[in-house]
């Protein structure tokens, strides 16, 4: 006897893992709002923040550490993954600070 899983059409295996995916990204979207803003506050406490203070090493150590939970991306392509994230998080930061949009935050 077959399992109703078992008659799933590739078409619909396909829907419910983009459904899962979807919300995956949703989760991801909200954990990088919450990094960027973490981020943000860390930049307006150093002495020489966003771009100018941007700490090569760190980002590195940061790299190898994630590599260990994600062996399939690897250090490479996490890499490239966290120099976007955090080039667009200094981006975000550095405008907030220009635009004095820091100070309306709770």
């Amino acid at each position: 006897m077959h399992r109703a899983a078992d008659r799933t059409t590739p078409a619909e295996s396909i829907h419910h893992l983009r459904g899962r995916i979807d919300r995956m990204d949703a989760e991801l979207a909200e954990l990088l709002e919450r990094r960027a803003l973490l981020a943000a506050e860390v930049q307006r406490l150093k002495p020489v923040g966003y771009f100018a203070g941007r700490d090569t090493e760190r980002e590195r150590a940061l790299v190898e550490r994630m590599a260990e939970h994600a062996p399939r991306l690897g250090a490479g392509r996490l890499a490239t993954v966290m120099d976007a994230v955090i080039t667009t998080g200094l981006s975000a930061a550095e405008d907030e600070a220009r635009d004095g949009a820091h100070s309306e935050r709770p």
